[in-house]
Order: structure tokens, then C-alpha cells, then sequence
């Protein structure tokens, strides 16, 4: 089955692999630098999901472990699809199995399909102590899993989490949490900006820049300006 994915998958391939990762970083030492690439477009891959919508988790277990970011990426639209269609059972080992399988979660893209549907989703009305322990991962991508996860909960109109998490992720050392932080920020203020100055009101000082950028984007100028003139 997987031959048959991956040889389906290759021939809807649009673009030169070296065109495919051209918003990845793959040189040595990067944080793609593992990550191989077919030219697979996002919108064929959800166009596969559907049609392989009743793979199974053996399957899945395969396709995570593929060298290729698409056929990862494939997977986890799939297990998003098993964990929206499920019963309460059926969440629970979706959930636990996008846990013990993050290690095929290992780029942004990755994250970013799959965390608020998956981890957000499921711990919407539980305790989030899985959300900080990841925001405390040593690992890049479970600390990016966290901060994306809770846009489940910005959704629903609930913000504190996210503004506890970014707390943790103030002094991240990689840009890409910086982003990532910096995005659910932005997202956060769409619903209440009042919560959002707060936040910088305590802590625009110590935000990394690109962290602070993305969560002025939805603010007035004359706010945004304010807050970038200040010393960092």
C-alpha cells in the first residue's frame, strides 16, 4: 500500500523537489536538513486524504515514518480525518497515537496541519498539562506542537493558555517558535486585543522581534509603531 501511495503521490507531483522546498530550510545543520521532497501541492494531498481517508494506523505508523514530507504530511491528514469522525474512544487513541508518533512530526508544516486539530482539539475541555509539558520539550517541534495547539482553544474564545504558553516560549532560542508564538499572539488579539496589549504592556520588552511583529500584524499603526520603537 505504501508503494502504491508513494507512486501515486510522485506522479501528482507539480514542481521539482528542489522548487518544494524552497520555504524549508534543508541545508546542513538546518532544521530540515533531513526532510526529502517530491513537489507534491498541498491541495493534492487533501485530494488523496479523502480518497484514503480509511487507512489504517498501521498504515499511517508507515507513512510517518517516510523519508518524504508529503507522505508524513499525508498521514496526519488522515489521522485528522480518524479523529474528527470518531467517538469519544476513538479520539482518546487517535489523540495518544499522534503522541507516541511526534517524531514523524518534524517540520512546520507538519505542525501546523495537524496540532490544533489533533492535541488542541482533544485537550480543549481537559487539563493542559501535556500543552506545557511540550512548551518545555527540548525537541523544536513538540515546543511548536504546543504553542499551535492552542488555537483550538483562541477558537472557542478561550486565550489564556496561549498567552501561558507564549509566556514560556518568550526566550526560545529558535525563530521558528518565535513565529509560530508570534502568530497565535496575533490570532489571540483578533478575539480580545485588550488581552493581547496586556501582554505586551509586561512583556514587548523581552519578545524576540520577529515574535513581537507577528503579534502587532492586527493592531492599529499607530500601536504596532509604538511598540516596535521600543528599546528591545
Amino acid at each position: 500500500m505504501t508503494a502504491h501511495i508513494t507512486a501515486l503521490l510522485k506522479a501528482a507531483a507539480t514542481m521539482s523537489p528542489q522548487r518544494a522546498t524552497a520555504f524549508f530550510k534543508t541545508g546542513p545543520g538546518d532544521y530540515a536538513q533531513h526532510d526529502k521532497f517530491m513537489g507534491v501541492p498541498v491541495p493534492c494531498l487533501r485530494k488523496v486524504a479523502k480518497q484514503f481517508k480509511e487507512l489504517s494506523l498501521d498504515w499511517l505508523d508507515a507513512l510517518l515514518g517516510s523519508a518524504f514530507n508529503e507522505e508524513r504530511l499525508l498521514a496526519l491528514l488522515i489521522l485528522v480525518q480518524h479523529y474528527q469522525a470518531a467517538d469519544l474512544a476513538g479520539k482518546a487513541a487517535y489523540y495518544r497515537f499522534y503522541l507516541d508518533h511526534l517524531a514523524g512530526v518534524n517540520n512546520w508544516n507538519l505542525v501546523d496541519a495537524s496540532a490544533h486539530r489533533i492535541v488542541g482539539a482533544h485537550l480543549r475541555n481537559q487539563d493542559k498539562a501535556p500543552l506545557f509539558t511540550l512548551a518545555q520539550s527540548a525537541n523544536l517541534w513538540e515546543r511548536r506542537i504546543a504553542i499551535v495547539a492552542t488555537w483550538a482553544d483562541i477558537r472557542a474564545g478561550e486565550l489564556d493558555i496561549t498567552f501561558s504558553i507564549s509566556e514560556l516560549l518568550l526566550k526560545d532560542p529558535h525563530d521558528l517558535i518565535h513565529k509560530a508564538t508570534g502568530w497565535m499572539l496575533r490570532e489571540a488579539g483578533k478575539r480580545n486585543p485588550l488581552q493581547l496589549i496586556a501582554f505586551l504592556e509586561a512583556h514587548a520588552g523581552s519578545m524576540p522581534r520577529v515574535m513581537l511583529r507577528y503579534a502587532l500584524e492586527r493592531l492599529p499603526q499607530d500601536t504596532r509603531k509604538r511598540y516596535l520603537g521600543r528599546p528591545h
